[in-house]
């Protein structure tokens, strides 16, 4: 069965960077998008970014509150996924949660075009980042 594992969560002070990981098991890699999501208390649940099982993100993909700030990373191949989140802010504190589904295949007349789904279905149980 599909399981997802978070790790490198922490409290740092602000402008400083951490580093989340994620490690899904139980699924094959291709077509299959993975995604950080994080949860603050008093407000809904935010996809904070998401990667193709190729590799790449859409800028799209990133919510605005985090880009040029964060970046997700995916080893190639691999079911294991990194948030790179620098210059931390205190509204970046909350519970993060690496999610996985599988990837959206849009057809166009002259182009096939994957992307990451806004729905998902496996969940992992969360990593605590505290900014202050």
């Amino acid at each position: 069965h599909v399981q997802l594992v978070e790790s490198g969560g922490g409290s740092v002070q602000a402008g400083l960077s951490l580093r989340l990981t994620c490690v899904g098991t139980g699924y094959r890699y291709a077509g299959y998008c993975m995604a950080w999501f994080r949860r603050v208390p008093g407000s809904p649940r935010e996809r904070v970014a998401a990667v193709l099982s190729d590799g790449h993100a859409w800028p799209t993909d990133y919510a605005d509150s985090v880009k040029g700030r964060f970046v997700i990373n995916r080893e190639k191949q691999r079911n294991i996924v990194y948030l790179q989140m620098d210059n931390l802010k205190p509204e970046d504190s909350g519970r993060y949660f690496c999610a996985a589904d599988r990837e959206d295949v849009i057809e166009f007349p002259d182009l096939t075009r994957y992307q990451c789904p806004s729905v998902y279905t496996y969940w992992g149980q969360g990593t605590q980042v505290t900014v202050s």
